[in-house]
Parts: structure tokens; C-alpha cells; sequence
């Protein structure tokens, strides 16, 4: 039976038992903790059938991966279990060990977010994949390293024969991640459950970990559940959808009806939080509002409901079953619907109608929690004025030919260079003022460690850095010190940035302090910042972990703003974040701009984010800058064939575009950049070069470096062969 038959059949509402093969039926996990019982999952159900994907979206915190370590039977000792999973008609739910053992691996096999966590560090990846086939399947050795070989095949390892020997550390992020799916697939399960897989992934290897996913579901015939946070992953990957909030799922159904027409006000928010490639770029994101409940305290009646705009009396008293919705919204069953059908937990389900996000969650809207307005802020001295919408025609901060190489030392007491790795490679940039820059690239092209230049906090190599015609390369930490107050740095993980022994007004006053600001003035400031940040000023005394995480990077922020600087260095800002929470700090971002006249250098991996908050872009390769120019140039006409692939490969938040539209898969994985190819460094993984060049087109690529070479207007791009082609 194929995907497409599945979805139809319930379509119609009914359901046949002979395909089912896997069923859970009010699935509840408590764990046991010093603040009470902590209800991390209530009353989950859903069906699966034979070659059917089932996502499972959800913020973090909302049940989704405990639901499948429960089935699983992977959860702690402190975890109580109730309710039903029957895997092939067989109850797997309070197995023991032992029994649970023979049912993993061979029936049901699950993929770790994490590859590191599940792949052993002793043992090489040929003996590991073997030893899942050893463990189901009565075979020789040789036999069973047969099948890995054949897996890493299937799965897409380049070099498998070599791979097989390698270790877990020898490897990508992205090939470990494919060998995670080698072992999953090994004995062909009837059920495999991908938790997160792609989550810290670039989008080029994103899309190899996904075709790795949908190759072993073809190879093995195995039902999927799809656990992600990334509603395009969903959109393309999968034919039902469950969204969960609160540790229940709070709707449900066919893949097109849940995203063309939520009936959920949590499921139309969390589409309207996100930027998209084929969005207007002018639209502002509609964030929720408000943070998840604490699962030890949840709220009566709808768990959803302080943060919901639409909530009435009866939702603060009743929480609503989830119950089967016709077209039109209105709860057509009595009875707690079927998961085959397309059903919400809304008591109002039907008022929804055709609203849009912003409809809905309509910014200024005041809701319990977060705020994602912007007040004026008086006293802050710096841009009380909102700034022009255009950037200045001078540059703020211009980059000459800067490079950066990290020696390579042997190993023994005299660690003696050995060689180099090029990290940056002759970059030049220039950020105006009132603008924002972006800097994007895969993990490994010397994105940060050209932000870190730019803010001397490493040292160059070669170059030059000049902050309004000073040179910043020249000077000693004693005299950057006062440019500080000027160029300020937002790093990625809010949490590793901010001191846990602080409160968070001792972090904020902190560099007014290092500057010898006043008492008096610090603490007015502090008050001021986090009311400019969205954040209540009394909670001024309380300490980083008792924020969420959006709420941390908003902490980021405001003390990144304390000295009223010009130019911020944004390093992964809100790739940490869920996508609701991202959507509220991307917004404040934009205000901040707007209001104080700020200078942004944005560094990422989500050209979605990117598209959404950029005026030009710089897209790196291996240390070099292989195509610049503005936003609308970049993402309307790439011309280098690798930004053209990293475009195409960024998931969109829509079922049917997202199936219909043509990729440009890159094949293999980053080179070292301690040996870089000659020539374009590119070159290896160039769908153009392996497929359309002649062999004397190659050997100019595989001889002669590309410079940057302008296309018209600012555009820019590093390619012997480019061609503009249109991808949105």
C-alpha cells in the first residue's frame, strides 16, 4: 500500500486493521520529582500504518521525544508508564528488558538526535553496524560486514569500503548521522522513529540525512514517526501530522489539512513563526506569545489557553477533548475522534475559520508572558529617533583581504608546526550603517571565526579591519578596550554566554561597570534595557536558568546594548531557539534597528532567517566568499552553483510545494580545510563541475581559483561557469 492510499483512506474516516503497525492508546508518562509529579506526557494516541510517515511537531518541552522513549522502553526508573503501545498486535509497553531487547533493533528501531550518544567511540562503524545485524539474525561475521557495507551504500557514505573502518570521530556530523540510520535500518524494521535527526545539521546535509531516511524506508518498507521541530522538514517528508502541546497532542490529520487549515490557534501560530523563502520580506513574523506551561504546574482547562488570543471562560475551566473537525472547523464527533481523522483540541475550533497568523496573534497583542513590543526607552542616549528604513551609503566597518590560519602542531613535548589550517581566506566585507549584513555558510567555512576577527578577539593573520577609518588590526587590547563600547558580540548559546552565579542585573551592569559607569546610572540602565528587551525590570533579580531560552538570548541582547554600542556582531543568534520563541527575538531585532540605528553582522546557517532579516548577503566557502550581494539579488538570481544548492535545499513550510519543487543535492561532505582542493575549492562537490563542464572547463576549475567577479548592480560571485537561476 502506498503513502498516497493511506492519506486518502483518511481522508474518508475509516480505518483498516490488517496495515496497522503500531498503535498507542493513552499513552501517559509522570516522572517522580521533588516538586511533585511532572505529567511530561497525557493521554497520547495515534495510529500507524504500513509505509505511512507520522510527524510529531511541537515546541520543546512539549512531550514529543518522551512519547517514543516510552514506547521505546527507554525512559528512567523514576518514569511511570500507563497506557497501551502495541507494536504487529504485540503489547510492548511494561516489557522487561530482556523481552524489549528482542523487539528492538529487529521490529522497531529508533535514530537518536545526537549520532554521538549512540554510536560507540571504542568500535568501529563497520563493527557496530554489523553487531546490529548479529544481534537479530543468525550469520557469520563476514556475512554481517557484508550488510554494513551494503548499508553504507544505500545510505549514501562516499568511500564505504573505507568508512567501514574508520571510528565514529573520523567522521562528519552528517556521515555519522547516515550511519545512525545504517544501524537502524540494519535487520528492516517494520517502525522506525527518527527523533530530531537532522536538527544540528547544515541544510545541504540536512537534505543527505533525509534522502538517506527516505532510502531506507524504501529499502525496508518501514512506518515512520518523524519527530522535528522544523514544520518544512514535515511538510516534505511525512503524510500525517500530530502537533503536541503540553504533553498531549492537539491536533492531528492529513499533512495538507493541518497546514492549509489548522483548527488549533497553537498550530496556526507556530506557521506563522516562521520565515519563509517565499514570503514577502516585509511581513513581520507573528510569534506566540507567552512560554509553555511547567508540566509539575499546568493550567486548568486548556493548557494552551494563557497564551491563546481566542481563549473565553470555558477554556480556563474545561480542558477540550480532541475531538474529529469537518471543513469548516465544527466538531463533528461526541466521542474522542479516531487518530485517522483530522482533529483539534479547540472548544472553538470552528471560529478560527480562514484566519491568518496575523490575524490571530496581531503584534501589540497582550498576552500573559514574553512581549515582543518595543517601548521607547528614555535616558538610553543612544538613537531616541527611529532610523531611516535605508542603509547609510558609508561603510561603518570595512574588512580587507583578512586571513586567518591556525597552526597544526605535532604531537609529543616540542609540538612543532607542521602545517596550517586556513581557516579565512582573504575575505573582504564592508557593513554600512543602519544595516544588516549577513554571513552565511555551512559549519566549518570560517563564519565565526571571522566575527571573532572583526572584534579582535582572535588575532589575524594577514589583513586589514577598520572601524570608521581606524584600524582596528593595529591596535593592543589596552586600546581596543574603549572601541568596545562600539562593537559588541550576541553569541549563539545564551546560556554558556551568561554567568549561571550572576543575577541577571549584575550581568547586564557588568560592562558598565568595566567602564567605570556610575552606580546610580547602571542600575536606572539596567531597568531601562530590559523593558527595552521585552523582559519585566523586576525580574532583574533572578538568575539566568530561571528564564527560557528565548528569554536568555533576550539577556544576550540588552547587555550586548549597555554601553549603547553601533555595531553588533550576531553569532547564530536564535539557532538555539524554537521557532516561536525565534520568531519574537528576530522581531526585537528588527525594532532594536529600527529605534537605535544599529549596525548588524549576522552569522547563520538558516537562509530562511537570513532572507527574512538581511539587506546583503556573503555566502562563505571553506575560508572564501563565493557570492555576494543584496538579499532580493541572492535569493531572486543566485548564480554560484553552491549558494543555488544551499537555497534549494532549505525546507518550506508547505506539503505541496515542498513536493513539487527541484533540488540540487550536494554530494559529500566539507573538505579539510587544512588541505583545501586547488583550484575552486568548490570543485568537489559541484553538481555543474560533475555533471555539465567539459574536460577543459574542468581543468580551469581544477587550476585556476575564481575571484569574486561582478554580475551587476553589487552582485558578485566566484565561479568560472556561473548562471543565474531562479529557485523561489
Amino acid at each position: 500500500m502506498t503513502a498516497t492510499d493511506a492519506t486518502n483512506r483518511e481522508r474518508e474516516g475509516t480505518v483498516d486493521r490488517d496495515d496497522v503497525v503500531l498503535e498507542v492508546d493513552d499513552l501517559s508518562v509522570t516522572f517522580e520529582s521533588d516538586d511533585g509529579p511532572l505529567r511530561a506526557v497525557r493521554e497520547v494516541s495515534y495510529v500507524l500504518r504500513a509505509g505511512e510517515a507520522l510527524g510529531i511537531v511541537g515546541e520543546s518541552g512539549s512531550g514529543k521525544s518522551v512519547t517514543s522513549m516510552a514506547i521505546m522502553g527507554l525512559l528512567p526508573r523514576n518514569a511511570r508508564v500507563s497506557g497501551s503501545a502495541r507494536l504487529l498486535g504485540q503489547q510492548i509497553v511494561g516489557l522487561t528488558d530482556a523481552q524489549i531487547s528482542k523487539v528492538r533493533g529487529e521490529k522497531i528501531a529508533m535514530i537518536f538526535q545526537d549520532p554521538l550518544t549512540s554510536l560507540n567511540p571504542v568500535y568501529t562503524v563497520g563493527y557496530q553496524i554489523a553487531e546490529a545485524v548479529l544481534a537479530h539474525r543468525n550469520v557469520s561475521k563476514a556475512k554481517a560486514m557484508e550488510r554494513a557495507l551494503a548499508l553504507l551504500e544505500l545510505v549514501g557514505i562516499p568511500h564505504p569500503e573505507q568508512r567501514l573502518r574508520q571510528y565514529p570521530h573520523e567522521l562528519s556530523g552528517g556521515m555519522r548521522q547516515r550511519v545512525v540510520i545504517a544501524i537502524a535500518m540494519a535487520n528492516e524494521p517494520d517502525v522506525i522513529i527518527a527523533d530530531e535527526p537532522t536538527t544540528a545539521l547544515d541544510v545541504t546535509v540536512q537534505a543527505q540525512v533525509l534522502e538517506a531516511l527516505n532510502a531506507a524506508r524504501r529499502e525496508t518498507g518501514a512506518a515512520l514517526v518523524l519527530i522535528t521541530h522544523d514544520l518544512g522538514v514535515v511538510a516534505g517528508n511525512v503524510d500525517r501530522v500530530a502537533v503536541m502541546y503540553g504533553g498531549r497532542i492537539v491536533e492531528s490529520g492529513p499533512v495538507e489539512e493541518v497546514f492549509y487549515r489548522p483548527r488549533m490557534p497553537y498550530a496556526l501560530g507556530l506557521l506563522g513563526s516562521l520565515p519563509r523563502l517565499d514570503a514577502d520580506r516585509s511581513e513581520r513574523l507573528t510569534p506566540i506569545t507567552g512560554t509553555p506551561p511547567s508540566l509539575n504546574a499546568m493550567p486548568a482547562g486548556c493548557s494552551f489557553a494563557p497564551r491563546c488570543p481566542m481563549a473565553r471562560q470555558l477554556c480556563h475551566e474545561e480542558e477540550p477533548l480532541l475531538l474529529g473537525v469537518d471543513e469548516h472547523g465544527e466538531r463533528v464527533s461526541t466521542a474522542v475522534a479516531h487518530p485517522a481523522t483530522h482533529s483539534a483540541a479547540c472548544h472553538f475550533s470552528a471560529d478560527l475559520g480562514e484566519s491568518s497568523p496575523a490575524d490571530l496573534f496581531s503584534p501589540g497583542e497582550e498576552v500573559s508572558g514574553e512581549s515582543d513590543t518595543v517601548e521607547s526607552v528614555g535616558g538610553g542616549g543612544a538613537g531616541e529617533e527611529a532610523a531611516p528604513d535605508l542603509a547609510g551609503d558609508e561603510p561603518i566597518l570595512t574588512v580587507t583581504d583578512l586571513v586567518k590560519n591556525f597552526p597544526i602542531r605535532s604531537k609529543g613535548l616540542l609540538r612543532r608546526k607542521i602545517g596550517e589550517v586556513q581557516a579565512v581566506s582573504g575575505i573582504s566585507l564592508e557593513l554600512r550603517e543602519r544595516e544588516t549584513l549577513a554571513l552565511v555558510g555551512e559549519s566549518g567555512c570560517g563564519k565565526s571565526t571571522t566575527a571573532r576577527l572583526l572584534l579582535q578577539l582572535i588575532q589575524r593573520t594577514s589583513g586589514e579591519v577598520h572601524y570608521q577609518g581606524q584600524p582596528l588590526h593595529a591596535l593592543t587590547p589596552r586600546q581596543m578596550r574603549p572601541l568596545r563600547r562600539d562593537l559588541q558580540l550576541v553569541f549563539q548559546d545564551p546560556f554558556a554566554s551568561l554567568d549561571p552565579r550572576m543575577t541577571v542585573a549584575d550581568i547586564i551592569a557588568e560592562p558598565l561597570r568595566i567602564h567605570r559607569e556610575g552606580n546610580g546610572s547602571a542600575r536606572r540602565r539596567v531597568g531601562e534595557l530590559l523593558e527595552l528587551v521585552g523582559l519585566d525590570p523586576e525580574h532583574g533579580s533572578r538568575y539566568p536558568h530561571e528564564f527560557s531560552g528565548g528569554q536568555r538570548q533576550r539577556i544576550g541582547v540588552a547587555r550586548a546594548l549597555s554601553l549603547n554600542p553601533r555595531v553588533l556582531v550576531l553569532d547564530e543568534p536564535v539557532s538555539a531557539l524554537d521557532v516561536s520563541i525565534q520568531a519574537g527575538v528576530i522581531n526585537l531585532l528588527e525594532d532594536l534597528q529600527e529605534e537605535l540605528g544599529l549596525s548588524y553582522l549576522f552569522v547563520s546557517h538558516d537562509l530562511s532567517v537570513v532572507r527574512h532579516i538581511a539587506d546583503r548577503v556573503a555566502v562563505m566557502y571553506l575560508g572564501r566568499i563565493v557570492e555576494t550581494g543584496t538579499t532580493d539579488q541572492l535569493f531572486g538570481a543566485p548564480a554560484h552553483p553552491y549558494t543555488q544548492a544551499l537555497i534549494s535545499a532549505i525546507p518550506l513550510p508547505d506539503p505541496v510545494k515542498e513536493r513539487t519543487r527541484e533540488r540540487i543535492i550536494v554530494t559529500g561532505d566539507v573538505p579539510s580545510p587544512a588541505d583545501p582542493p586547488s583550484g575552486c575549492r568548490f570543485r568537489t562537490r559541484c553538481p555543474k563541475f560533475a555533471n555539465e563542464l567539459s574536460d577543459e572547463e574542468r581543468i580551469r576549475c581544477v587550476e585556476e581559483p575564481p575571484e569574486l567577479e561582478e554580475r551587476g548592480s553589487g552582485h558578485r560571485d566566484a565561479c568560472h561557469y556561473s548562471e543565474v537561476v531562479e529557485l523561489i
